[in-house]
């Protein structure tokens, strides 16, 4: 049974709409006005194993929050309806990812309760690129925006936590690589489980 779902959202802020496949090869194809944005999305599939296709747009002549944020929302809006009532899966997951300087660690529960822990020891100051020909950035302090949405939406348990580091750029990386490893272990279809729900109330509530 294909593990998949396709989610949108369109609202007078944003419009957002997400096509995920839980057992994929790690395929990114999304329209994504954010340059840096559209980086870490890309390691979060290229490193989870996960198929992400779509399109996001947003009102970023306000700045960057709503669609970032939005974005979190519909994705972990995918991963709950792509796992169902979560049968079978391991349910729970960790990973500890180096990255240069900084080590960076996730872990993560599908146990129907959402809550974020983010300590990712971030500057906050926004990270500055050039695209289109012109200047661009990056506003770290939508990174937990980001996660805030998709815990709430996916209804699991996470925790990101930068164990040290310099760079945000690699602590922003190194967080989403770790949660991408985190979450395929914890989705990933236990074969010890035999299609079980991995609670012992019989249910993810």
């Amino acid at each position: 049974m294909a593990r998949t779902a396709t989610i949108e959202r369109n609202t007078a802020e944003t419009q957002i709409a997400l096509s995920l496949n839980l057992d994929g090869t790690g395929v990114y194809d999304v329209e994504n006005p954010i340059g840096f944005f559209d980086h870490l999305l890309r390691s979060f599939c290229k490193h989870g194993l996960f198929d992400l296709t779509g399109r996001i747009a947003g009102d970023l002549h306000v700045d960057q929050h709503h669609t970032i944020e939005d974005t979190g929302i519909v994705l972990g809006s995918c991963f709950a309806a792509a796992l169902g009532d979560c049968a079978g899966i391991y349910r729970s997951g960790s990973f500890l990812y180096p990255m240069d300087e900084s080590l960076l660690r996730a872990a993560v529960d599908f146990g129907g309760r959402p809550f974020l822990v983010c300590e990712a020891g971030l500057s906050g100051i926004p990270l500055v690129s050039v695209q289109d020909g012109g200047e661009a950035s990056f506003q770290t302090d939508c990174f937990e925006d980001f996660w805030n949405g998709f815990v709430q939406t996916a209804k699991c348990n996470l925790h990101l936590d930068t164990l040290r580091g310099r760079s945000d750029h690699h602590k922003m990386e190194g967080l989403f690589k770790a949660a991408a490893r985190a979450i395929r272990a914890a989705t990933e279809i236990d074969p010890r489980r035999g299609g079980q729900i991995p609670s012992t109330k019989g249910v993810i509530v």
